[in-house]
């Protein structure tokens, strides 16, 4: 999915099931799996913190587990927040901040 920047609207979508996850295979198990929309992801996200949300992936644990991996930007230091959000019941399993 791509987001514009500045308005924060979803610019596309598509699916792409010959992407493959680190532990290899389709994406669109991960997908089948993810009880949690991409949409709720981001929504819980922007509810721990301020910001606009500019990226969303699926991917997946080290265990094979969906997790959505959410970028949310804080406005006026423009750090970026990552949080890592279980597909499978939405608690939010990583929170890292980037400060570059």
């Amino acid at each position: 999915m791509k987001v514009d920047a500045v308005s924060g609207e979803a610019a596309s979508a598509r699916p792409m099931p010959t992407r493959t996850s680190r532990t290899g295979g389709s994406s669109l198990p991960r997908l089948a799996a993810a009880k949690v929309t991409w949409e709720k992801a981001a929504t819980t996200a922007k509810d721990r913190k301020q910001g606009t949300v500019t990226a969303v992936e699926l991917d997946d644990t080290a265990d094979g587990k969906p997790l959505w991996k959410v970028d949310l930007v804080t406005p006026g230091n423009w750090d970026k927040t990552t949080y890592d959000i279980d597909a499978t019941d939405g608690k939010v399993v990583r929170e890292h901040v980037d400060r570059d």
